[in-house]
């Protein structure tokens, strides 16, 4: 008998590793699967393409600003969303999140109508010279749209684990409460905050549905991808999300590395 309950704990965490192992071949499977279509000699050829290039390069340099941007605006609203109570803070957070229920095709439709050339706000940007359609800033809205979310909860869930007592601290010792947000509130939730920036980028370069409707042009790599893969070329195709995959695996690995490895430095 006593012996059951060690038994059925490693029983237990065999079952759970069967479970993981399974979900973790259903994602690593269709990868494995294109890697191993695909020669070193394709992807070379498809990388030397100047507008595969280009693409990759575009989907990089519009998720940067992407994320940039959302770490500057969901920071100060996530906050918000941790620390106070306000009428309405409920639909607040469903409409932080409504761009992960809606589907991307609709979330360009909808971008479109709002940003494109006969939309409210992209009459306005216009007669400042901005526009949307075509552009790297229609780009970089399709991305922020659907990669917003990923900001805000990740620093809403930073924010949330800061000690109150600390900040209660703080504004005994005589601290503002500016001050208390810059030095106590900010620095703890960092881990969280630029985790959040990190996914926010991740999620901003593989976005496609969104993008193609508003901006479409200049081509992103998975709009590249696409038009390859409607020419009939599967090869180039799948060589083209073989060398984005790289890439973008490899940046995104390195900016979670030096998340880490700031908030490892920080601790010591």
């Amino acid at each position: 008998m006593p012996r059951s309950g060690p038994t059925r704990g490693r029983a237990l965490f065999l079952l759970f590793w069967l479970l993981g192992g399974a979900l973790l071949i259903f994602i690593l499977l269709p990868l494995v699967a294109m890697f191993s279509q695909e020669s070193a000699k394709t992807v070379v050829r498809v990388a030397a393409m100047p507008d595969v290039r280009a693409s990759i390069l575009l989907s990089l340099e519009a998720a940067l600003l992407s994320a940039g941007i959302a770490a500057l605006l969901g920071t100060p609203l996530a906050y918000l969303l941790a620390h106070r109570e306000f009428p309405l803070k409920s639909l607040v957070e469903g409409i932080v999140d409504l761009p992960l229920a809606v589907p991307h095709t609709v979330a360009g439709i909808a971008l479109l109508y709002a940003f494109g050339r006969t939309g409210l706000l992209g009459r306005l940007a216009a007669q400042v010279g901005l526009k949307f359609w075509g552009t790297l800033a229609g780009v970089v809205v399709g991305m922020l749209f659907v990669s917003l979310p990923y900001m805000v909860n990740s620093a809403r869930e930073g924010f949330q684990g800061v000690d109150v007592r600390l900040e209660k601290a703080a504004r005994t010792l005589g601290a503002s409460p500016s001050q208390v947000f810059w030095q106590v509130s900010l620095p703890l939730a960092g881990r969280s905050i630029l985790s959040g920036t990190v996914l926010t980028y991740a999620r901003s370069v593989a976005e496609f549905g969104a993008v193609i409707i508003l901006a479409y042009y200049p081509q992103t790599a998975p709009v590249k991808i696409y038009e390859l893969f409607l020419a009939g070329n599967l090869g180039q195709s799948a060589a083209a999300a073989l060398l984005l995959l790289l890439i973008t695996l490899s940046t995104f690995l390195l900016f979670r590395r030096l998340v880490y490895a700031r908030v490892w430095k920080r601790g010591r």
